[in-house]
């Protein structure tokens, strides 16, 4: 066994092959960019194909191959089951599914694994079904999860290798050119999918909505796809959208963000011109709504917002606060319809986002970034990847790409959600380390990383509640009592990359009673 910097013991079979976790800033990535396959197209030739199944060997996907997909159409997604179930009618096996995310609504991969169709996956995450299917050991090799900037760095190093994308659009015209703004099934920003159709050896765009030459605006342009096909659905746009913004009536949750919002007010860069990037969910909407009065009351604009797009954020430029908003996912209709109509309002790719080895990414430049937490503990480590079982049920997203290039990382978390403690002495799985957290803030009042020093200084005479992380561990623990602790087989069922390639944990299967 290998240790890394946050104390995790990582088998040296994959320690030898990835190289561990030392620090946020240990690797500086040097690399040649991978490249795609470019086959010339003639002026007599089409590359529209009939069906799905024409495509797939069209594009000569065989036995072993790497194949891909976006996530952008969440849980409404029909392309990814839609494409699996004809691969595997052809027969094709241990293929390697490099999707930029999972959602539920892709449980049939269940099978697909079972049969042999799928043998080795790389997401960011695994939502519900298949997070506990293979939290439960089904797959014999491990599921690598990478965040959202180091899936876009491990393609563009050619870590991975994608010979086939299969990319959903809602609009598209006969070439190829592509967006995710107009059509029956928008998805807003196709952010994953630039990625992917700059760097896979074959593109395939499929879409339900094909319209005269030339489509724009182009988010995906035509000299990166080499097939477009045509099915009556893409996505359901009820499931688009489905959960991505909750506005919260819930006291605790609105006296988190409260805290959060006069944490930012406080710090030294709220001013004309900060940045900042907020979640979708119930407190962190609520941070954006509290920071809409406040900036309206100071007379303060951001320069920018980031990351995924709420249409709440989207308001707040059309109302002045926010010059431009840079979106590398359309979290709601709202986002969407800005995206369409406001020339503010930028699509963006995963490596332009949150790349780590790219000649510079987006997150870099934020001043402030909110995020959730599964748990958090004493050294300030984040988990977002599974829940107080152990089981696989979340997603690495750009938690550990905003929280390194941020200013100020900021945690929303109660101490407990329902009867389990939420600051914990130490995490199920980390996905960010320690050192990128900044502030948690807790329904009780916050904590501040010992780490930064300038803000202890800064708020040393606030009249914000402020604890120690271990005072408020043991306010959770008071509550619920201590969590007992999880008995984990030997069997490794999913390598947790850190950004930079490194590996910061393991998830292992969970024993269960015979």
């Amino acid at each position: 066994m290998a240790k890394n910097k946050v104390g995790r013991e990582i088998p040296e079979v994959y320690a030898s092959k990835f190289g561990v976790f030392e620090d946020q800033f240990a690797r500086k990535p040097e690399y040649k960019r991978a490249s795609g396959k470019a086959v010339a197209m003639l002026p007599n030739e089409s590359k529209l194909r009939d069906s799905i199944r024409e495509v797939i060997l069209e594009t000569g996907l065989k036995d072993g191959m790497t194949i891909s997909f976006h996530h952008h159409f969440r849980e409404g997604d029909q392309v990814l089951n839609m494409v699996m179930d004809e691969i595997a009618a052809l027969g094709i096996k241990n293929l390697s599914l490099a999707s930029s995310s999972i959602a539920n609504v892709h449980a049939p991969l269940i099978d697909h694994i079972k049969n042999g169709v799928i043998t080795n996956i790389t997401s960011s995450g695994l939502r519900d079904k298949v997070g506990a299917a293979i939290s439960s050991g089904i797959m014999e090799n491990p599921v690598v999860i990478r965040s959202h900037g180091g899936r876009a760095r491990a393609i563009e190093m050619g870590d991975i290798h994608i010979d086939v994308a299969f990319l959903g659009a809602p609009s598209c015209d006969h070439y190829g050119n592509a967006n995710g703004s107009h059509g029956k099934a928008t998805c807003g920003s196709l952010g994953y999918a630039k990625v992917d159709a700059e760097f896979a050896d074959k593109v395939v765009i499929i879409t339900d909505n094909l319209v005269p030459y030339p489509n724009t605006p182009i988010s995906i342009p035509q000299n990166h796809v080499d097939y477009v096909v045509v099915v009556d659905s893409i996505g359901d746009p009820k499931g688009i959208a489905k959960g991505a913004t909750r506005y919260t009536t819930n006291p605790k949750e609105l006296l988190i963000a409260e805290y959060a919002e006069r944490v930012i007010r406080e710090t030294p860069y709220y001013k004309n011109g900060f940045s900042f990037q907020a979640g979708t969910g119930g407190s962190a909407l609520a941070v954006a709504r509290y920071l809409r009065n406040s900036m309206m009351r100071d007379h303060i604009k951001a320069s920018f917002a980031l990351g995924g797009l709420t249409g709440h954020l989207c308001d707040m430029m059309e109302e002045g606060l926010i010059e431009k908003v840079l979106d590398t996912q359309s979290f709601d209709i709202g986002a969407t319809e800005s995206l369409k109509k406001n020339e503010s309002h930028y699509e963006i790719s995963a490596s332009f986002y949150a790349n780590p080895g790219n000649k510079g990414a987006a997150v870099n430049n934020l001043d402030f970034v909110v995020l959730s937490a599964l748990e958090i503990d004493t050294d300030y480590n984040v988990n977002v990847m599974t829940g107080s079982d152990g089981m696989i049920r979340g997603a690495s997203g750009g938690h550990s790409d905003t929280a390194c290039g941020s200013k100020v990382c900021i945690i929303l978390t109660p101490l407990v959600r329902g009867r389990i403690p939420t600051v914990v002495e130490h995490v199920n799985t980390i996905i960010t380390p320690g050192q990128s957290i900044d502030i948690v803030c807790t329904e009780v009042g916050i904590a501040i990383n010992p780490l930064r020093k300038d803000l202890l200084e800064v708020f040393k005479d606030s009249d914000i509640p402020q604890f120690t992380i271990e005072e408020l561990k043991n306010k959770a623990y008071s509550i619920v009592g201590t969590p007992d602790p999880i008995e984990y087989g030997e069997k490794v069922v999913a390598l947790i990359e850190y950004r930079d390639g490194s590996l910061i944990d393991v998830v292992r299967q969970v024993k269960r009673d015979e």
